[in-house]
């Protein structure tokens, strides 16, 4: 970054843990100044504690991302204190993985609220402020669901669907402000999401990567910090699956 440049304000959604942590190392490390989000104080702070102790800058922000009216005021107030939000990474998620016949309303419903209308929410807030200071960079983390489909995961792979379709409206819409979005898709990825399968599946999985190993939450973050670099200004509207050569999309 050029010296005389301000520090980059990125804030991380799902920052606790796994993808999220990794991410918020990498932007600290690469000198951002990173606000960590998520529902659990505790956890954040110790991801916090990390980031300092290597030198970088950190803090922290809990937030629910399913309640869009408290998440709206809680960026807000991030904008407020510090002056600025340059990056923003949506990456809080969750699952109620079921085939489509047995998947209730109410599932549907929840992963569509946590997975795609929060990452609107946290866009649309900070884009005000991307906006002011003609400078912004959107990273949504969807996934290889979003692009291929995955068996038992129609409410998941509609909302990751939802968000490459968003980060590309948002793409034609900011693109004047020198705002860029991008979608990353990750493909398997060792996080606390696939820890529950089996060997026998997993070995299926690496089979049919190019690679033939599973992804590793750094994977995702050396992705999340080049499209949020100063030096990614002429890359929007894309979807970058880092997914070991799983769907070549």
């Amino acid at each position: 970054m050029n010296e005389s440049a301000p520090t980059r304000v990125a804030l991380v959604t799902g920052a606790s843990r796994g993808i999220g942590k990794a991410i918020a190392q990498r932007l600290a490390a690469d000198g951002r100044k990173v606000v960590l989000a998520a529902r659990s104080e505790g956890a954040l702070n110790e991801v916090a504690d990390e980031i300092r102790s290597a030198g970088g800058e950190a803090s922290v922000a809990t937030l629910d991302v399913s309640d869009a009216d408290v998440l709206a005021s809680g960026i807000e107030g991030i904008i407020e204190t510090e002056g600025r939000l340059d990056i923003i990474v949506n990456n809080a998620g969750i699952t109620r993985d079921n085939l489509a016949l047995r998947m209730s309303d109410e599932d549907f419903m929840e992963v569509l609220r946590v997975n795609l209308l929060s990452a609107f929410v946290v866009c649309r807030t900070a884009a005000r402020s991307m906006m002011r200071n003609k400078f912004g960079r959107i990273v949504n983390i969807a996934s290889t669901s979003g692009v291929v489909g995955n068996a038992g995961q129609a409410n998941y792979a509609a909302a990751k669907a939802g968000l490459i379709g968003m980060t590309k409206s948002l793409a034609r819409e900011l693109g004047g402000k020198a705002i860029t979005a991008n979608a990353i898709a990750p493909g398997f990825i060792e996080t606390d999401m696939t820890a529950s399968l089996g060997d026998d599946i997993k070995s299926r999985i690496m089979e049919s990567m190019a690679l033939r190993r599973l992804g590793q939450p750094e994977d995702i973050a050396a992705a999340v910090a080049y499209v949020s670099s100063d030096g990614a200004g002429f890359l929007t509207g894309q979807t970058i699956c880092v997914d070991g050569g799983l769907t070549m999309c």
